[in-house]
């Protein structure tokens, strides 16, 4: 028994004291995250305790964006900020990108004598440097690394403390498991609100409205917030640009939407008549007032009045609106008998209330009445992301109604609606695709389909009235980019459509200048 004591290995003082720094280190680190498992708390501890237990210059705990592929820093000790945001890895690309690519730990004796070692945060490559990274796991799946510069160090001693590093990274990556699943929520609940959000816009969206732009969405939530209420709404915008489609939309939209919709445009009305028109007459009240008759608010009764062009309603006439706008009665012409309406009013405008109400030609009480629920409905040419919606739009519409066979619009003809100013807003655009469905004789609007007023340089880009090589070029262009774009970027079919050889077709697309890779799918 004496000869078996004195033959068995004792541990030496060194390595037992250095075993129970080790097991200091992860009982430091263990309560470390027994105080939380966020990795923002964790990982600046962590990083500073292996700090305090081994000769260490730098540290750093990189995790793999699973979308992009990069593999960046997350935390670091004793990089600067600037060098942390150079430390940018891809799978497989220096020492951290293999294993996180592989899982395997590595250990690099000398960080100079290393090709792998890349150095991306420019800390220097040094002879007296050992490198050891190790992967972070999450169920089997690398999803970061840990990695430690530190004073050049023996290979055994190395690997210690390798196997020291892996536990800890084992450690920290159930913090790590914790902060992707978070992620992953806020991601699915991003998602789903995203696509709530998209279901309320379609929802909400009126039928009767053509338009997917910014402009226009912040009109379709302001018919949302409005159309379950009993609010008088101010619709204002330029002439042909839709009010009354708003005005449409917020009706069809409402508890009213069973009701009547009565329409009183207030500028093409007679000055002598209507007064007659809106609140009706009695028999006898005037020549030719031959019975009594019913005006718009009484006809509107339990739906909704649509005041069109608002400001041209005389002031003689705007005490009465006031009136009925706030006690929701009155009397008809000639008559004594007062009637009460239950009647939503929405009036538009193409005019500034506000500067007629400066100069007098607009009651400041009526102007505020009727300003509740104010709704922009933008021109044209401030939503040109509508315009090739709204002209395809049109020119189905107008193909169906005249037998037509138009089914789109050519490359250049888009340009040119685009280009344009549109004066007229979406009316004058309808009157426009309505003009070049009659006139085309194929399936496709081309540039002389469309009405003079596009018919300029500055629209189409071409050359000068009178430079034939230049209309040439221009036609040919056009009906080039046509056959592409219906070939999606085959030359040989669209050179058959085209009638010509493929040699010819590329010749012209080589000096036209085309592209003919962007019309591929």
């Amino acid at each position: 028994m004496a000869d078996e004591r004195k033959t068995k290995k004792e541990p030496t003082g060194e390595g037992t004291s250095q075993r129970m720094r080790e097991l200091q280190l992860l009982y430091h680190v263990s309560c470390i995250l027994d105080q939380s498992l966020d990795l923002r708390d964790i990982v600046s501890p962590v990083l500073e305790a292996l700090s305090g237990f081994m000769d260490m210059r730098y540290a750093t705990l990189t995790l793999l964006n699973r979308k992009t592929g990069d593999i960046l820093i997350e935390a670091a000790h004793g990089l600067s900020p600037q060098q942390a945001r150079r430390g940018r890895y891809k799978l497989g690309e220096g020492v951290t990108g293999q294993v996180v690519l592989t899982g395997k730990p590595a250990i690099i004796s000398r960080t100079s004598e290393s090709p792998m070692f890349l150095d991306r945060t420019r800390r220097g490559k040094r002879p007296d440097t050992s490198f050891l990274c190790v992967p972070i796991k999450v169920e089997q799946e690398v999803v970061g690394a840990l990695s430690v510069d530190l004073v050049f160090r023996p290979e055994n001693e190395l690997n210690a403390y390798a196997r020291l590093l892996q536990i800890i990274a084992s450690l920290i990556a159930q913090a790590v498991k914790l902060r992707r699943a978070a992620q992953e929520e806020r991601e699915r609940l991003e998602e789903e609100n995203q696509r709530l959000r998209e279901e309320l816009r379609n929802r909400f969206r009126p039928s009767n409205i053509i338009g997917n732009s910014h402009e226009m969405q912040l009109v379709y939530d302001q018919i949302a917030q409005v159309s379950k209420t009993g609010t008088t709404v101010l619709i204002a915008g330029e002439t042909g640009t839709g009010k009354e489609l708003v005005a449409h939309a917020i009706h069809y939209n409402s508890d009213r939407a069973d009701k009547p919709f009565v329409r009183a445009h207030c500028a093409a009305l007679p000055e002598s008549l209507i007064e007659s028109e809106l609140f009706g007459h009695v028999k006898g009240a005037f020549t030719g007032a031959s019975t009594d008759r019913k005006g718009r608010f009484e006809l509107a009764h339990g739906g909704t009045l649509f005041l069109d062009e608002i400001g041209e309603v005389p002031p003689s006439i705007q005490i009465k609106l006031l009136r009925v706008l706030q006690e929701r009665e009155f009397e008809r012409v000639g008559g004594t008998e007062t009637i009460r309406v239950n009647v939503r009013v929405i009036a538009a405008t193409n005019k500034n209330l506000e500067e007629l109400v400066n100069q007098g030609k607009f009651r400041d009480d009526l102007y505020y009445r009727l300003h509740v629920f104010p709704i922009y409905v933008p021109p044209l040419r401030k939503r040109k992301a509508d315009i090739v919606l709204l002209a395809d739009h049109f020119m189905e519409k107008y193909a169906k109604e005249n037998g037509k066979h138009v089914r789109r619009l050519s490359s250049a003809v888009i340009d040119m609606l685009m280009s344009y100013h549109w004066p007229g807003n979406v009316r004058e655009l309808e009157n426009c695709i309505e003009r070049s469905v009659l006139v085309a004789e194929g399936d496709v609007i081309h540039p002389y389909h469309l009405p003079p007023t596009l018919q300029t340089a500055e629209a189409t880009g071409s050359s000068p009235r009178g430079d034939l090589k230049g209309l040439v070029d221009a036609y040919e262009r056009d009906l080039i980019q046509d056959a592409l774009k219906s070939t999606r970027g085959n030359m040989a079919a669209a050179a058959r459509a085209l009638g010509t050889t493929q040699r010819i077709l590329g010749y012209k697309v080589h000096k036209l200048g085309i592209e003919a890779k962007k019309y591929a799918t």
